[in-house]
């Protein structure tokens, strides 16, 4: 969960960090496109049975690393967009521990009850 949490926050720090560093488009464009979609899929994988959310982020995370040689970030830029690009991609890949089981997927479908 904590793992998230962090992702949510650079999410929010992603939409910021155009205006906080002063740096414009192309990457300011890309920042506010990716920064609420690394919030969003962030939030919904804090709990468990949406918790394989969290690797939408990793593509996401992968973006932001390799925009600044993409598309041409200024020197302000580069360092907050490789170290967010970087732990987004590395916190997406915590899952965190399963507590219960939810369902039993699509196999419970055509299981007998009467086991």
């Amino acid at each position: 969960m904590w793992a998230q949490t962090i992702n949510m926050l650079l999410g929010l720090w992603l939409m910021a960090a155009p205006g906080v560093l002063g740096y414009g488009r192309p990457a300011s464009t890309s920042d506010h496109i990716v920064g609420p979609l690394v919030a969003t899929f962030a939030c919904i994988a804090i709990w468990e049975a949406t918790r394989p959310v969290r690797w939408t982020n990793l593509p996401l995370g992968i973006w932001v690393l390799a925009t600044p040689w993409v598309l041409g970030h200024p020197l302000s830029g580069q360092l907050g967009s490789v170290l967010s690009g970087t732990a987004i991609a590395l916190l997406s890949c915590l899952g965190g521990s399963i507590q219960q089981q939810f369902g039993g997927g699509w196999s419970m479908l055509w299981r007998s009850s009467r086991s």
